[in-house]
Formats: C-alpha cells, sequence, structure tokens
C-alpha cells in the first residue's frame, strides 16, 4: 500500500488564529421573554444544612433549633417592604417550608431573579454560600447580609466568588439605594457603575473587594416602613408551649448591656432606637387582619424603655386588642408594676438572658446584673402570671468546674417553666471573640461552621476542654429537665397532636443531644 494516501503524512497546517464560537446572544433570543412567574427580587432564607430547623436572623447569630422553634423572616419582609411596589418582591423561608436544595434550585429556575438576596450566619455559612452559586448561574446577582458577614466581609467574599455584594450593618437603606443604582444604570445602558457613594456596602470593582464607608444608624424607626408579613409562611411558625402560628413584632433595636459575647456589638453596638407605641399598634392590627393572634416582641431588648412599653400596654389594653405576646428582658430592665400590666396587656411568657449562677462570671463578661436582681425579677413575672424562660451560658471566660455546678443549681432554685443551656460562641466582632484570640483559647484548626452555641464549642480553656464544656452543657440540661416540675410543665403543653408532635421531635433531639 502507497503510504501516501495515509492524511497523517502530509504537512502539519499552519497554527490558525483562536476564534471560538460565541452563542451567547444566540441563547437570550431564543429563550424569548421572561415568565410571568419571575421576580426582580427574592428573598431567601436558604434550606438547612442538614434538613433540621436553624435559625437566621438580621439581628441574631445562627443556631440549629433543639427546640423546634421556627423563626419568622421578619427582616426579609422588611427588606421587601423597602423595595415595593417600585420592584416585585418575594419571600423563600425555606426553612419554614422545610424545602430541601434539590426542590430550591427547581424554584430558582421558575423565578429567575434578578437580585437573589439572603441570610447568612457563620454555622450555616458554606451552606449559605451555595445558594448565591446556584443564583448567580441563573444570572442573578447576588446580595447578603447578616452578623457574620458585618465583620467577616473581605473573609467572605474571597473565598467565595458568587457572591457579589455584602450589606454591612443596618440592610435596609443600603439595599434600596444599591438596587436603584444599578437599575438607573442598566436603564442608562452603562457597561459599569460606580458603587462607592453607597454607604454600608462591600462590592467588587475590577477584581478587587471594595469596602465602603459605613452606614450611619437609622434614627427613627417610624420612618420604616411595616413589614410585609403577608409574603411570609404564616402558618408555618410555631414557638414551644404555643398552639398555633405566631410572628414576630421588631418593637426597637439595640440594647445598652455590654456583655461580652452579645452580636449586638456587631449589629448596633450601643445605640438604642424604640418605635412610638401608636407606630407598634398600627402594626399588630395589621397582623390581627392576617390572622395572627401570637406575638412576639422580638427585639435586642424589649424592656429598654420603660415609657414605650407602658404606653404600648395601655394602647392595647384600651383598644381592646385581643393578643397573647412574650418578649425578652433583662432581669436589671424591669419593675414589679411594669410587669402586672404586661401581664394584663396579654404578655404570657418573658425569656430572660441570666447566663451563669457566678457572680463572678458575670462580672468577667460584663454582664452587669446580680443573681438577687435575677431571682427578684422571675418571681415578680411569675406573680403576674407570667411564664419564665431562662438562657445560660456554659463556658464563659472564667468558668470552672465549680461554677458550672453553681449555674445548674441556680437554674433549680428559679422559677423557671423553661430553661436552655447554650455553650459559649466567640462570634466574630465580639468583644468575647477578641478575648478568646488574644488568649489563644480557640481550638486548633477552627472552622466558622462550628461556631455554635447549641451544639458545640471551638473554645479550649487551660482548665476546661471543648469536650468538656459539652459535657456540661449537656448535664446541666439534664440536671434542670429530669425533675417532676419541668417534666410537669412539658406534659401541660400537650393539649393538640400539633403541639404533640412537636413535643416528641423536641424531646428526641434533646435526648440525643445530651446523650451524645
Amino acid at each position: 500500500m502507497d503510504w501516501r494516501q495515509n492524511l497523517g503524512s502530509r504537512r502539519i497546517p499552519r497554527l490558525p488564529d483562536a476564534r471560538f464560537p460565541d452563542v451567547s446572544a444566540t441563547i437570550r433570543s431564543v429563550s424569548g421573554e421572561r415568565s410571568r412567574s419571575v421576580v426582580d427580587v427574592l428573598l431567601v432564607n436558604p434550606p438547612a444544612p442538614d434538613g433540621g430547623i436553624w435559625i437566621r436572623s438580621q439581628h441574631r447569630v445562627g443556631r440549629r433549633s433543639r427546640e423546634n422553634m421556627i423563626w419568622p423572616q421578619v427582616s426579609l419582609a422588611q427588606l421587601a417592604a423597602m423595595l415595593h411596589p417600585d420592584y416585585s418582591v418575594e419571600v423563600v423561608d425555606a426553612i419554614a417550608e422545610r424545602m430541601g436544595w434539590e426542590e430550591f434550585q427547581q424554584l430558582l429556575r421558575n423565578k429567575q431573579p434578578r437580585y437573589y438576596v439572603t441570610q447568612v450566619t457563620a454555622p450555616t455559612l458554606t451552606n449559605d454560600m451555595y445558594g448565591t452559586f446556584l443564583a448567580r448561574s441563573l444570572g442573578a446577582k447576588t446580595i447578603a447580609f447578616g452578623t457574620h458577614v458585618t465583620p467577616m466581609t473581605r473573609e467572605t467574599m474571597g473565598p467565595f466568588p458568587s457572591l457579589d455584594f455584602i450589606l454591612r450593618g443596618e440592610p435596609e437603606l443600603t439595599l434600596r439605594e444599591l438596587i436603584d443604582t444599578l437599575e438607573g444604570a442598566e436603564a442608562g445602558g452603562e457597561r459599569s457603575v460606580d458603587l462607592s457613594h453607597v454607604q454600608g456596602l462591600a462590592w467588587r470593582r475590577d477584581g478587587q473587594i471594595v469596602v465602603n464607608a459605613d452606614r450611619p444608624f437609622i434614627p427613627n424607626l417610624d420612618d420604616l416602613p411595616l413589614p410585609m408579613h403577608h409574603l411570609l409562611p404564616l402558618d408555618k411558625h410555631r414557638i414551644p408551649m404555643l398552639k398555633g402560628p405566631y410572628t414576630f413584632v421588631v418593637t426597637s433595636r439595640g440594647c445598652p448591656g455590654g456583655c461580652c459575647f452579645c452580636i449586638k456589638h456587631v449589629s448596633y453596638q450601643y445605640s438604642v432606637r424604640v418605635r412610638s407605641p401608636e407606630n407598634i399598634m398600627e402594626e399588630l392590627w395589621l397582623l390581627k387582619g392576617l390572622g395572627i393572634h401570637n406575638i412576639h416582641m422580638y427585639t435586642d431588648l424589649f424592656t429598654v424603655d420603660r415609657q414605650q412599653v407602658i404606653g404600648l400596654c395601655n394602647l392595647i389594653l384600651k383598644e381592646g386588642l385581643k393578643i397573647r405576646w412574650t418578649c425578652n428582658s433583662r432581669v436589671d430592665f424591669v419593675d414589679e408594676e411594669m410587669l402586672q400590666l404586661m401581664g394584663k396587656s396579654g404578655c404570657w411568657m418573658i425569656s430572660w438572658g441570666i447566663e451563669s449562677g457566678s457572680e463572678e462570671v458575670l462580672k468577667r463578661a460584663h454582664k452587669g446584673i446580680s443573681l438577687e436582681k435575677a431571682e427578684r425579677a422571675l418571681r415578680w413575672s411569675k406573680a403576674a402570671g407570667i411564664k419564665n424562660w431562662g438562657y445560660f451560658i456554659i463556658g464563659l471566660p472564667g468558668e470552672t468546674e465549680e461554677t458550672i455546678q453553681q449555674t445548674i443549681n441556680f437554674s433549680k432554685k428559679l422559677p423557671l417553666d423553661l430553661a436552655l443551656f447554650h455553650i459559649a460562641a466567640p462570634y466574630p466582632g465580639t468583644p468575647f471573640f477578641f478575648e478568646v484570640l488574644e488568649n489563644g483559647w480557640f481550638r486548633p484548626g477552627t472552622r466558622w461552621e462550628e461556631v455554635d452555641m447549641d451544639r458545640s464549642t471551638v473554645l479550649d480553656y487551660p482548665g476546661l476542654s471543648a469536650e468538656q464544656l459539652e459535657q456540661a452543657a449537656q448535664r446541666a440540661f439534664r440536671e434542670w429537665a429530669m425533675r417532676p416540675g419541668p417534666v410537669w410543665t412539658f406534659l401541660k403543653s400537650l393539649n393538640s397532636l400539633a403541639t404533640l408532635r412537636s413535643a416528641l421531635s423536641i424531646g428526641l433531639q434533646h435526648l440525643s443531644w445530651i446523650k451524645s
């Protein structure tokens, strides 16, 4: 056979210029117009990392909800109100809807959002960023906010290139200005837009992360539009000891307390702003019209302003608004007269940040309360017909085996209907975080997903290891809960099939936690 018939024997052609095909324009023309199901701005509480119930909030840190408490995404409803009606908006609460990632991805395909706004927390960071990856792959501009990305701005945007923007601090005005600016530039045919004037924004310019000047706090909360509660899955919200749905009403922002571990050092620092009782009542009546009769006054410190609390309680009674409500408080921001009025106006439970049964630990944490004040306030509350929910933290600086036992003993002494024992968590930006960093108390190899006050710790004290702190928190809950009083309270709460199912789920989660 003649070898010259082999085409491989011919001279190799000259190397041509690369001219790869670009079918983008063709694809866009084939895609046609956006369907009616699409939305301009999708505000998202993304799916959980493990299919469980997780808490995310503009004002708080994230954690897994061992008590099966589904937190209403009022911060998303507030952001929606800032954009409506100029932009079409929808809220997706994947936690409340028990939505997995596959279903969530299909929802993104259907909605094709132009802007994807998401909650982000430390324990769910990588999980939450997966949502931005999906949204960006579908053409959305991705925006994150929360108490993790505010102090960890560059450290979040650097490893996660799918995140376009971060709203630092209070997000409402920053989000509105950002979207207005981007839309104005697009309408004007501008290829690039300078965002350096948008206070509170972190963004990317020529591949570099730019952090703009901080935005001042919103001085008057009454100026904000009422949250669009109707966008939330109101029938899916649940809280222990309560039959039926509930939601949040944010009555104030900020707390004057100095607790070293509190995320308020990141969110609002020492700023305190309160809404007027009249403005709050407008929202309460709106919720009444939506069929919601159970409210949690969701704040850093509900009783921060006695005059506001008294005014609100008097208006509830005067206008005959029949609601049941809960709140939080510090034991040094109440008095007997005020608690009596709160009980008469529908308050049935208060959550108290007690933290420790050791005066020394409380002092070192800059809590600013005494054990005597704690016991007195809870007895006043009980006398007013209000249930008490106590929050404790195991593992604050100065903690020892002895102080842990003091906390357990004190919790059993108090008139508590519910108690939760969290593990100290040094969230970025808090004074506690910097103290842990300075003293080398972080466990080597710490990942942000491990900074979770509900299940584990990243602390290694010289005298107390992470494992000892976790075991102590489990022991504390076990000793408090396995007594006749708490058991009877648990049984009395089983007043319907729904609460029975929830209670059994909560019980199983706690049993698995204290046995782990």
